[in-house]
């Protein structure tokens, strides 16, 4: 008898013989407490037979499997957004919801993750780099929705079990992982490190911007390849003040990206003697008046200059109102989110923003990337579903032909070449980005070499701490993010869009 069942039979002892005692010698007794003697012994019961089986761990919820994955000795996890929508639906709360479903597939989300893929390869084929260690990783989804996003970053931490055995504290044992690459935004970037910060499990950012995320007090474990927009918004600040131009309108991104960053600029520019006429927010999910009542802002303003802090989906919501209006002229400033993406210039039909200039991330090249990335047939081996939509996406094709599919659409037959097709997948102008998440696996593969004392081979009986491994990435990219942060800001991107 365990001391779980001693203890529990002294509370049956006490509490619910007396009451059955009660109940048998008092008829007034029974009719005034109908069934609680009973449904608290059933109770009782239950709990001592569950404290009698051997001590496990249940997940609530549903399972979260990876997207990709691959074994290894160490395991580096990775959320990126391979859809940016999901399907709406009203829960009744009658039943358990439904996991959600992702909708619109991303080709940008998938070459942020082959990127990761590329230098884990490397990393594993290197003789230097971890010796004789090989990295394996789990790569989920988080369909640009925040709460899925902390939901799969859980899953990171604790692995994907239903049932496990705890250690020798009650639930709880080592992380499943060593590091998350990832967190594409800077929204859905705070909430995940407000949730695995306690864990000391690092965030590894190759987009997100926000200066909130350097606050050390709230995100501690967050860590990224890319400056902050505490420097950004100073410099496009600078920027609109070189060119002279005092009278502005401002439009942000109604998130923590869009409101920081621009909360930073309008504070800096005027100390430099710039006005802005208006500022204004507009989210991907606003109706459509809402949009149509912003650009009769702009319509209406007299200044000339429009000064933004968008991410590529608003600025396409603001972009196809403006066609729509047939509004042109106007001199566009924007940020590194948009500015370089050939995606910006592909989605301009209207050309409303010829001349755009901005602030760009400088370009980079890494020998065998491009390469790697196109090559998409490996994808197969991890997740049969999500490849398939991924392939039919990529060649405009059906592997199962519909009657509704077949006049419009080939048959995919699984040898379709991709040299010939020309879409954002096979556009390999965010090649600096793709570079931040590369630089990424590196500085964490940098700090377990550190940890792992490796030589000519490491020392695989070291346990592995991800609060360890945040602090030696700390140290590797701080060095990187001096030069880096100088050159990232002294260049400058000037559009001239064409479709």
């Amino acid at each position: 008898m365990n001391k779980y069942q001693c203890k529990l039979f002294i509370y049956i002892e006490v509490h619910v013989i007396p009451l059955n005692v009660a109940l048998s010698d008092s008829m007034t007794s029974t009719q005034r407490w109908p069934g609680i003697g009973w449904a608290l012994l059933q109770l009782l019961v239950v709990v001592s037979f569950s404290q009698a089986e051997k001590s496990v761990c249940r997940r609530i919820g549903h399972l979260e499997d990876p997207q990709l994955s691959k074994d290894g000795d160490i395991i580096v996890g990775g959320i990126f957004s391979l859809h940016n929508r999901w399907k709406a639906r009203q829960d009744t709360y009658l039943h358990k919801p439904l996991p959600l479903e992702c909708t619109s597939l991303n080709f940008r989300g998938f070459q942020y993750a082959q990127a990761m893929l590329f230098a884990i390869e490397e990393i594993n084929n290197s003789t230097d780099l971890l010796p004789g260690i090989t990295l394996g990783y789990q790569i989920y989804d988080d369909c640009l929705f925040i709460a899925r996003g902390v939901t799969v970053a859980l899953a990171l931490a604790n692995g994907n079990e239903m049932v496990f055995a705890p250690s020798e504290a009650p639930c709880t044992r080592p992380a499943q992982v060593q590091a998350i690459m990832g967190g594409t935004f800077s929204s859905p970037c705070m909430a995940i490190a407000t949730v695995i910060g306690p864990f000391h499990i690092p965030l590894v950012s190759h987009l997100a911007t926000c200066a909130c995320l350097s606050d050390k007090t709230k995100y501690p474990s967050f860590l990224r390849t890319i400056p902050s927009d505490y420097y950004q918004s100073r410099a496009l600040a600078q920027l609109v003040k070189h060119f002279g131009w005092t009278w502005v309108g401002a439009i942000r991104t109604n998130d923590d990206y869009g409101n920081n960053g621009m909360a930073t600029f309008t504070e800096i520019a005027q100390q430099l003697g710039i006005c802005l006429e208006y500022s204004v927010s507009v989210f991907r999910s606003d109706p459509p008046d809402k949009t149509k009542k912003i650009v009769n802002i702009i319509k209406a303003s007299t200044s000339k200059v429009i000064v933004t802090f968008l991410s590529p989906t608003e600025l396409y919501v603001i972009i196809q109102e403006m066609s729509n209006q047939n509004l042109t002229g106007y001199q566009w400033v924007g940020t590194e989110a948009w500015i370089f993406d050939f995606q910006t210039a592909a989605m301009d039909k209207h050309h409303i923003l010829d001349g755009a200039i901005g602030l760009s991330i400088p370009k980079a090249h890494v020998s065998g990337m491009r390469e790697f990335i196109l090559d998409v047939k490996p994808l197969n081996s991890s997740s049969n579903e999500l490849f398939t939509e991924f392939w039919e996406t990529l060649f405009s094709c059906k592997f199962k032909q519909s009657k509704s599919s077949a006049e419009n659409q080939s048959k995919c037959t699984g040898d379709e070449d991709l040299s010939g097709v020309q879409n954002i997948f096979t556009d390999m102008s965010l090649m600096p980005l793709f570079y931040n998440v590369y630089k990424g696996v590196y500085a964490v593969a940098h700090g377990l070499h550190s940890m792992l004392s490796c030589n000519k081979t490491c020392n695989q009986k070291v346990q592995l701490d991800p609060f360890t491994v945040s602090a030696n990435y700390s140290f590797c990219t701080s060095h990187i993010n001096q030069a880096y942060i100088l050159k990232m800001y002294c260049s400058l991107s000037i559009m001239l869009l064409r479709q």
